[in-house]
Order: C-alpha cells, then sequence, then structure tokens
C-alpha cells in the first residue's frame, strides 16, 4: 500500500483534522504504525476519542482517498504527502505543515531557494512595476518566485518572474483544477506548464474565503523571505508577513507614499523591524549565501540598461518634476514652466527613450527601478 495513499486516508479521516493528525505522528513517530494500531492504542492518545480511532482503525476514509488519488492522477497532479522526498524541506520546520500537497508543474522547483512577493489586490501603476521589475531581477538570478495568483502585485510578480524567463510558484486558496480568480486563466496556464501551481486543498475545492489566510503560511513556507509591496493597514500581504516572521524567515517591505493607504502596511512593517528595499539588490545582499551556486553569493542581476543619451534641458526640467509615482499632465506642465506644446512634444521622447510611462489620464511617471 504507498504511502500516498495512507497519508491521504488520514487526511480524511471524519472528525480527527489537522490537530488530530499530528497529535496521532507525534506519538506513533510514522504513518504506517498508526494504521497498524489498535482502537485501544489509539485512543490512548490525547484528543482522539473512541469515534475517531474506530474511524482510523477502520480505515472509514480509504475509499475517498483511493478516488481522490485517481483523480489527480487523471489531471496530471502529483499528490506531495509529508514524508515524500519531493515535500519542500522548509514547509515541513513550519508549526502546521499541510499533510500533503497538491502539485502542477515542475515538481523540482519545490527544492530551489524561493522568494515571495506579494502585495495589494487593488494595487497602483507604480507597484504593478515595481512588483514586476524586484520579480524579474530575482528571477535572473535563479530564485524561485512565490505568491498568491491573486490580482494585482501577486499577477505582477508572477508575469514578471515568467518575462525574465524564471521560475515562478503559485499557491492557490482551491482545487488545482479551479482557476481563481478567472481573470487570471491565460496566467493560470502558463505557470501550470512553465512553473508550479501549488494547494494544500483537494481538487475540485472552492475558493471560500477563510482558506486564503491558512494559504499564506505556504507562501511563506516554501520561501527564504517575504517581499511586501504595497500592503494596506489590513490585508492578507501583512499576514503572509506575519507567518513569515514566526517561520523565521526574512521580511522585506517596499516603501510608499506616506499619504497611500496602499502602502499603510508596508511602513508599518519597516517600523516593526522588516528591511527596507528599494531595489533587487537591497534583498539579494540579505539573502547572501542562499542564492543559487551559479550565480555566486555576492552577485546582483544585470537590471535592464536605461537610455545612453543623455536628456536635453527641456526634457531634464520635466524629469525634474516627475517621480514614480503617475503626474497628471496639467501638473508636469504647471510645475515645469514650460508651454504645453513643449512639455508634450518632450513627454513623447522620453517615453520612447524609456525614461518615462505614460497612462491613462493623460499621466506620466519615470520608469524603471
Amino acid at each position: 500500500m504507498s504511502g500516498q495513499l495512507l497519508w491521504l486516508t488520514l487526511a480524511h479521516t471524519p472528525g480527527l483534522g489537522p490537530t488530530g493528525c499530528r497529535r496521532l505522528l507525534a506519538h506513533f513517530g510514522e504513518i504506517e504504525p498508526i494504521f497498524a494500531a489498535k482502537t485501544g492504542e489509539l485512543q490512548a492518545v490525547a484528543g482522539i476519542g473512541p469515534k475517531v480511532a474506530r474511524a482510523v482503525a477502520e480505515r472509514t476514509a480509504m475509499p475517498q482517498a483511493e478516488a481522490e488519488l485517481a483523480k489527480a492522477s487523471k489531471a496530471g497532479v502529483h499528490c506531495l504527502a509529508f514524508s515524500d522526498p519531493a515535500y519542500p524541506t522548509l514547509l515541513r520546520e513550519i508549526a502546521d505543515p499541510p499533510l500533503v500537497l497538491y502539485a502542477k508543474g515542475n515538481p523540482e522547483l519545490l527544492s530551489r531557494p524561493s522568494i515571495a512577493v506579494v502585495g495589494a489586490r487593488a494595487a497602483t501603476i507604480y507597484g504593478k512595476k515595481m512588483a514586476e521589475n524586484f520579480a524579474a531581477a530575482l528571477a535572473r538570478v535563479g530564485l524561485t518566485v512565490t505568491s498568491g495568483l491573486a490580482l494585482g502585485i501577486d499577477t505582477c510578480a508572477h508575469q514578471g518572474a515568467l518575462a525574465a524567463n524564471g521560475a515562478t510558484i503559485a499557491v492557490l486558496g482551491c482545487g488545482l483544477d479551479v482557476i481563481y480568480p478567472p481573470q487570471n486563466k491565460k496566467l493560470f496556464a502558463m505557470i501550470a506548464t512553465s512553473g508550479m501551481l501549488l494547494s494544500e486543498y483537494p481538487l475540485g475545492t472552492q475558493p471560500d474565503s477563510f482558506r486564503f489566510p491558512a494559504r499564506n503560511r505556504i507562501i511563506s513556507g516554501i520561501s527564504q523571505g517575504v517581499v511586501v509591496i504595497e500592503a494596506a493597514g489590513r490585508s492578507g500581504s501583512l499576514i503572509t508577513a506575519e507567518f513569515a516572521l514566526e517561520q523565521g524567515r526574512e521580511v522585506f517591505a517596499m516603501p510608499g507614499r506616506v499619504d497611500s493607504g496602499k502602502s499603510e502596511g508596508c511602513h508599518r512593517l519597516i517600523q516593526e523591524g522588516a528591511k527596507l528595499v528599494q531595489r533587487a539588490e537591497d534583498i539579494l545582499s540579505e539573502l547572501g549565501a542562499m542564492l543559487p551556486e551559479q550565480t555566486g553569493a555576492t552577485s546582483t542581476p544585470a537590471l535592464a540598461a536605461g537610455p545612453t543619451k543623455p536628456p536635453t534641458a527641456t526634457e531634464a526640467a520635466i524629469l525634474a518634476v516627475l517621480d514614480h509615482y503617475p503626474r497628471d499632465i496639467e501638473e508636469i506642465i504647471a510645475a515645469c514652466g514650460l508651454p504645453a506644446h513643449t512639455v508634450t512634444a518632450a513627454l513623447l521622447g522620453l517615453e520612447l527613450s524609456g525614461r518615462v510611462e505614460a497612462s491613462p489620464g493623460p499621466q506620466y511617471r519615470l520608469n524603471g527601478q
């Protein structure tokens, strides 16, 4: 009988729950002795009542476990039991690791160094750009970028890693056969093909809201560190950061505007001791020996080279009044004191050269890190 089947049987045993499973494992040491034990021996474990003990001894959940294995195999999903060599080593060390992980994609990614990049769903243009840039830079040095496939920062982190031909893991709060959010259907497929989808929930499990806080402990649990890019005062990203601290992981936070609610959570993390980061190199210098061997412990990514031609006097005047947050064109014209047609023409040139990024409004912001 396979270890997978026994682990799934234990996980699905009615009335047992995660706490009961951990108590049995702590008492018997391994999975096989649990199912070899008699009802009385099982009841000797604190918190295990007669009804649950009989369910374990009689293996009442085994048919459900067999069906789950067959369903996963048909869907191309791997069931990684806690004892499986492919189960993430770091995740085993947390207080409440999942008994079984469902994985689809490249299982080798679970053994590579990983950094989580998380943040607001309703992110700003600036936050999304930074998430892409950070993720791409981290991926270029061989780090796997982990996130939760949510809209906003999570989506941009996955996209940044893939755009840099790097690796990314998406940890879901539902079954791996449920695409959530539906807007990320294409990204979901790309990660399943070239990265990895991961979940502790059986196939068919719907994305109920209560599942996502629990999901966050896995995002931090498989990662060496967590980078938070934009987070409100109360957000799921802060829950991930809290898990990371409990698990002994590094926590990084990117500062934002002091008057922006989107950055309130990041600023609080920094006040409480999170490492302030402005660019990917700040993260890499902290990680040191955690970097993949082929990059060297002190190497930093070669970020995209900016424009080499110096700006004209008009362009320089415009650049001086811009920052990484978008500004309306009327504000820019007023701030630099130049004719509207001159500013408009110069902004077009700056956009074409890659120094400035435009967005609807029209609004303009400095491009790059």
